[in-house]
């Protein structure tokens, strides 16, 4: 049986690490985590923050997941919102969720995520 998602893979163009780390850890305020050995020889980063996990790998004929996305929960959304605003990250607030509040935004190399948090 299915428990939990242990990360989600997102793509990123060859030699793109430092504007993802600017990004990820930057902007979204995660901590990049080391990748063994293997992995690491191939480019690309990790990231996480609590019990999100995010891996950024390299891909050669990169193109950016503008339809899939992460769907990521976090606290007080406003906030966040204006933090990512603040970071130079353009947000796009969507209303098309009963019983959430959402929005967004895209990654320094065009990927998709989307942040949300249930209306109290």
């Amino acid at each position: 049986m299915l428990r939990a998602v242990d990360h989600v893979q997102l793509a990123a163009p060859p030699g793109s690490e430092e504007l993802l780390r600017t990004f990820y850890a930057g902007a979204l305020g995660m901590t990049e985590v080391a990748k063994p050995p293997v992995p690491a020889a191939r480019g690309g980063c990790w990231f996480e923050a609590g019990e999100v996990r995010l891996h950024l790998g390299v891909e050669t004929d990169f193109r950016p997941a503008r339809k899939a996305h992460p769907g990521l929960r976090v606290t007080d959304i406003a906030a966040y919102a204006d933090r990512l605003a603040r970071h130079g990250v353009t947000v796009e607030w969507d209303g098309n969720l009963p019983g959430h509040r959402r929005f967004y935004a895209e990654d320094p190399v065009g990927n998709r995520l989307e942040f949300l948090a249930p209306e109290v």
